[in-house]
């Protein structure tokens, strides 16, 4: 009885492997498959082989990675564009290896063509002598389809029409897919299972509409086949019968002990001896399958780690350690620029001659560690005049670093505050103009829903031209579309910019921006710090001043010295109830961004009267709260960071 089952499973396992053999058979089709333009072509020897020599020799190393990436050599004519994209669900080594074989391939394949696309199985690479990046292009895209063909073909392309617009949608809008998705849908007693990808250089909109052109060529490619892909310059799509993005490594066959293949003979008479075997091969079996357990759970977890942190650096240029110590003269104090709570923040010349800004985590920081990948993941998203760009990282063992645009001017709190005679009031506006409009960016226009939660004067820098940048983004969040406000147990920011609800209750929202916002307006038109700004018992904050000053029709008197001849007082004014009306106390009675933006572009547009801001935005001393003369009484302010409020 035991033995003809396990015969008969023997016989379904051997035909299940057939099965599938022969789906691989159909499924996978011959690459490489090449476009080759042929209007124009490169000389041997020229700068534009050279340059797209030395584009082709830089891609693998980021491979090891990203699987995503673009970047170009040369100027003027002989400038080449390169950009490869992997397949998400495979390993970066499988995707270096792809790659390799791409770049053998496109070289031999499209001789001297000045633009090319060449697609492994698991990988695009795709070079031109015209910039390409963020442009789509549908055109010449390729269809392959397996040979066998479904019985019902209407029904079965509705339903794989169905999967591909679902996850079109999901790849093309949801940020968190990353510009990549897959799904399953049934279909009679199978299952269909799709994948869809763009490449990382398009908007959303245009990731859509490059799926959905490729998902109108199946017809004319691929009608009414088990299984089939569409390749296109800017995306790529497939669907098949077999969950082939899952990997080979994910259905590994059930192998059957042979001892278990044998008739066993159940009898009362077994001796002790027998019963001892028998006994310790099951523990030997169970055992050797709990170890098979623990291992696959280790290096599972392992490398789903290695996957989320191969994701966070995606897209970013990797900048190998050894040329940041050339650029930093081996990070001598002399380059030293800063020091802040991520580490300290070096001016450092590359190999190209620009001037970048390095920030280098303390390595002893846990904390540091978060901010570094809480700023990757978010910075590298967002693109904006205002907001300090990000050009590339390092990772190498325990050191880890950012590297941005160098900005020569350093941050507003050194110019505002030591060197403010620099500051006009014309320039003071633009300022204030540029830091709103990056706040805006974050909170409503970028692809993600930003809130940076600690927004002040050292983190916005300054260009060449004073032209404000918002920086440091290792204490920012992410919100969904729809969430208003968010809580947290552990406190981070600096006292005298912290909003009331977020110092006293860890809650924040787009409004707790605001309100950093508003004291950096009053601290840029009054040249005073409001960090321990400590006037009277009456009025020991500088946003308490500023409210009593308007109150009492005296505002003027905070207008900075340097300001007499370039502002009026009308302008002064309006300015400053601008400022206070962003730091009321109250969330819900202070402006979004996109309101303040207005008021400051629009002199016309009426402004409310503003309510007290809060009194009590530090810590107490201990003598004051003793004092019965004392009410709303604020000291000097700090930066903190992993303080955990009481629940």
């Amino acid at each position: 009885m035991i033995h003809s089952l396990m015969v008969s499973k023997s016989i379904q396992f051997f035909l299940l492997l057939c099965s599938l053999a022969s789906l691989s058979e159909v499924a996978f089709a011959d690459p490489p498959y090449e476009i080759c333009s042929t209007s124009s072509n490169y000389e041997n020897g020229s700068s534009f082989q050279n340059n797209l020599n030395n584009l082709l020799f830089s891609l693998p190393s980021n491979a090891s990675i990203s699987k995503s990436y673009n970047t170009s050599f040369g100027v003027a004519s002989d400038r080449v564009y390169g950009l490869y994209m992997c397949l998400d669900y495979v390993s970066n080594e499988t995707c270096k290896n792809c790659l390799a074989t791409a770049i053998e391939d496109i070289v031999k394949l499209c001789p001297q063509a000045e633009e090319a696309v060449v697609w492994e199985e698991v990988c695009q690479l795709r070079y031109s002598n015209n910039n390409f990046m963020g442009r789509l292009n549908v055109t010449g895209n390729i269809g392959k389809d397996n040979q066998q063909n479904i019985s019902e073909p209407e029904k079965f392309q509705y339903a794989v029409n169905k999967i591909l617009s679902n996850i079109t949608d999901m790849a093309s809008f949801n940020v968190s897919a990353n510009m990549y998705a897959t799904g399953e849908v049934p279909f009679e007693d199978k299952i269909i299972y799709a994948l869809v990808q763009c490449s990382r250089d398009l908007s959303a909109n245009d990731c859509n509409s490059c799926l959905q052109s490729a998902i109108k060529d199946i017809p004319g490619c691929c009608y009414g086949s088990i299984g089939a892909r569409v390749l296109s310059r800017s995306c790529y799509l497939r669907y098949e019968f077999y969950p082939f993005y899952l990997g080979a490594s994910e259905t590994t066959p059930q192998v059957l002990h042979p001892a278990v293949t044998k008739e066993v003979s159940i009898s009362s008479h077994f001796n002790s001896s027998k019963i001892w075997m028998i006994t310790g091969i099951i523990v030997v079996v169970g055992l050797a399958t709990i170890f098979s357990i623990c291992c696959v759970y280790f290096f599972r977890n392992k490398r789903n780690k290695q996957k989320r942190n191969d994701k966070i650096y995606e897209n970013l240029p990797y900048i190998d350690l050894d040329s940041l110590c050339v650029a930093t003269q081996n990070f001598s104090d002399l380059n030293k620029l800063g020091q802040g709570g991520f580490g300290p923040v070096y001016k450092g010349i590359l190999v190209n001659g620009r001037e970048v800004a390095i920030k280098r985590l303390s390595t002893c920081s846990v904390q540091g560690s978060e901010e570094f990948i809480n700023e990757v993941q978010l910075i590298n998203k967002l693109q904006h005049k205002n907001i300090v760009k990000l050009l590339g990282f390092c990772v190498d063992g325990e050191e880890k670093l950012l590297v941005y645009e160098f900005l020569p001017n350093g941050s507003l709190e050194d110019v505002l505050f030591e060197q403010r005679a620099r500051l006009d009031w014309t320039k003071r506006l633009d300022i204030i103009s540029g830091i709103a409009k990056g706040i805006l960016y974050l909170h409503e226009d970028s692809r993600l829903k930003i809130i940076h939660r600690d927004l002040k004067a050292s983190n916005v820098l300054l260009d060449h031209d004073m032209n404000p940048k918002i920086s440091d983004f290792g204490m920012a969040r992410i919100f969904a579309g729809s969430e208003g406000e968010a809580n947290t147990v552990t406190l981070v920011g600096t006292y005298g910019y912290m909003a009331p609800e977020y110092a006293m209750e860890g809650l924040y929202s787009i409004k707790s921006d605001v309100f950093g916002f508003g004291v950096l307006l009053l601290e840029i038109i009054t040249g005073t710090r409001n960090a321990g700004f400590d006037h009277s018992r009456s009025n020991p904050s500088l946003l308490s001043y500023a409210w009593h000053l308007w109150n009492e029709g005296k505002g003027t008197e905070l207008k900075d010295p340097l300001l007499l001849d370039s502002c009026s007082e009308d302008q002064f004014l309006r300015l400053m109830s601008i400022g206070l009306l962003c730091v009321q106390e109250d969330a819900s009675d202070r402006p979004t961004m996109s309101r303040v933006v207005l008021m400051l572009r629009n002199e016309s547009s009426s402004l409310g009267q503003p309510e007290r801001p809060p009194f009590s935005v530090g810590r107490f001393r201990a003598n004051d709260l003793n004092d019965p003369h004392c009410q709303d009484c604020s000291v000097n302010f700090l930066t903190v960071s992993d303080i955990i409020l009481p629940r």
